[in-house]
């Protein structure tokens, strides 16, 4: 009788125990957070090459990318401009020290679209990678990823006109010179 007892009440207790684990001691259920989306806008052209002194651009695959909430509408990272932007030294005779570039938008009336408060200028750092020089000679070409602020006001229709690249850099001459040096093997 007594090990009946026992065992109803260590049936209880087990499984008085097995219940609140479950039922008190489980994690309450996570709201899945929102999906979010990137939307796209097409810039056309997508690419194009320009020419300016002795330097010449080619920007390919630009677009305009923000990451919207599904459902809300929110805006949750906002608007960039991508690109692959190549930079070629065209000129025949001198070499150029690329030292950066700074992106402006161009509205419909050729005034400058300005970002908002709380956004980064759209800069470009032209500096060299490990194992590349910031020096074009005639006739090379460096590649640089394009990744910048775009203002919103840019994205309304048929409001942005031109998008502006202010390249610095400095010109030098370059010449190739040829050095002979006459020479004898063994005083002949």
């Amino acid at each position: 009788m007594q090990v009946v007892k026992w065992m109803k009440a260590s049936t209880a207790l087990v499984s008085a125990a097995a219940a609140a684990m479950t039922l008190g001691c489980s994690p309450q259920p996570m709201t899945p957070a929102a999906a979010v989306n990137d939307r796209f806008y097409p810039v056309t052209p997508d690419a194009m090459t320009v020419k300016a002194g002795i330097v010449s651009g080619q920007v390919t695959d630009m677009k305009v990318m923000e990451r919207v909430e599904a459902g809300s509408g929110r805006i949750t990272a906002p608007a960039k401009l991508t690109a692959k932007l190549v930079i070629k030294n065209v000129s025949a005779d001198q070499a150029v020290r690329l030292l950066g570039a700074k992106i402006t938008y161009i509205d419909h009336k050729g005034l400058p679209i300005v970002l908002e408060e709380n956004r980064t200028a759209p800069l470009l750092k032209l500096a060299p990678s490990y194992g590349s020089s910031d020096r074009l000679d005639p006739g090379q070409d460096a590649t640089h990823a394009i990744d910048v602020e775009f203002p919103v006001e840019a994205l309304k229709a048929k409001r942005l006109k031109d998008i502006r690249l202010d390249l610095a850099y400095i010109p030098s001459s370059y010449k190739e010179q040829v050095l002979n040096f006459p020479v004898s093997i063994g005083g002949q």
